[in-house]
């Protein structure tokens, strides 16, 4: 008499099959949380958003006469607006300045570590740009206005009395060098490791065969550079730009420092006493603000949110226009 084997009991299917289920399960929850987070995101963005326009709506919404008759304005201003365009000026200018200071040699650093320095040079320097951005910014206004400010101002001398040949810009010069041009040489100075570091690493994602090609062709070093690293890196040294712009538009504790504040849209950026940002005049009006005056303040703040958001539109926008040189190509 022939037996037959019973079959082996179940016990929750093979161990592959077991895995690939906790895989599932971990990719699942790991999608829920990357959602959430973005959520997250969004939903402190539209807080801010609304708290500044909530509060800044009974300055808005105020007329002329309630905001003298309270003295919620400076001196001789009579309306909000009188207020904002000057430190949208001032707070362009001097973030634009120091952009413009600080990219060019933000991008040459980072194609010195990752092209011509030897590995050991490369990896010193990195670490030292990258301590550039631990110092605080209440330093940075320390040294640029006690170290920096009394040097430059020769500086900006010289260079004011060469411009004075020009028709129709009568250059000054301040004498205690406290002006916006000495902030926004600070300001690069800050906003340099980070356009720095992403412009790096970007540049090491160049991929080799491309630079090699250029060699087989008979490229020289430099022009490696120009036709394979540049053009694959544009993106990304826009992005690092736009960064480094965003950072120099919040900027507070170092501006309030060095610049010697004036409320005017004028183009006389080593004078004293013209212009002045909007991050540093909150921050030096707010603690004895009060009632309406805080308002006014918030509006102000608002005024560089919009700022803010816009030059990030700006930048997706051009970084969308070169998408076929981004490193994910």
């Amino acid at each position: 008499m022939t037996t037959t084997a019973s079959p082996p009991p179940l016990t929750g299917g093979s161990p592959r099959r077991r895995g690939r289920g906790a895989e599932r399960g971990f990719s699942r929850g790991f999608r829920w949380i990357s959602t959430g987070s973005g959520i997250v995101l969004l939903v402190v963005l539209a807080a801010v958003a609304i708290f500044l326009v909530q509060q800044a709506m009974p300055a808005l919404t105020a007329g002329s006469d309630e905001l003298v008759a309270q003295n919620v304005l400076p001196q001789g201003m009579t309306s909000l607006w009188q207020l904002i365009v000057p430190l949208v000026f001032g707070t362009l200018v001097a973030a634009l300045l120091a952009l413009v200071i600080a990219t060019p040699i933000a991008v040459g650093i980072a194609l010195y570590i990752s092209h011509y320095a030897p590995r050991r040079v490369s990896a010193a320097v990195g670490y030292l740009v990258d301590l550039l951005a631990a110092i605080p910014s209440v330093v940075y206004g320390l040294w640029g206005g006690m170290t920096l400010a009394p040097v430059i101002r020769v500086v900006w001398s010289w260079i004011a009395q060469a411009l004075s040949v020009l028709p129709f810009w009568d250059v000054r010069a301040t004498a205690t060098g406290r002006s916006v041009a000495t902030a926004s040489v600070v300001l690069a100075v800050m906003i340099l490791p980070i356009i720095t570091a992403v412009s790096r690493e970007v540049f090491k994602q160049t991929p080799r065969l491309h630079e090699e090609a250029a060699l087989a062709l008979g490229a020289t070093e430099w022009e490696v550079i120009k036709t394979a690293v540049l053009p694959f890196g544009r993106s990304g040294v826009i992005s690092a730009a736009m960064l480094g712009l965003g950072r120099a538009l919040g900027e507070t504790m170092a501006v309030l420092m060095i610049l010697s504040p004036g409320i005017l849209v004028s183009f006389q950026i080593f004078d004293a006493g013209q212009q002045q940002t909007i991050a540093a005049f909150i921050a030096s009006q707010f603690p004895e603000a009060a009632g309406l005056r805080v308002n006014v303040l918030i509006a102000t703040g608002l005024a560089l949110f919009v700022i803010t958001m816009l030059v990030n539109m700006a930048a997706r926008w051009i970084v969308s226009r070169r998408k076929d040189f981004s490193g994910a190509n």
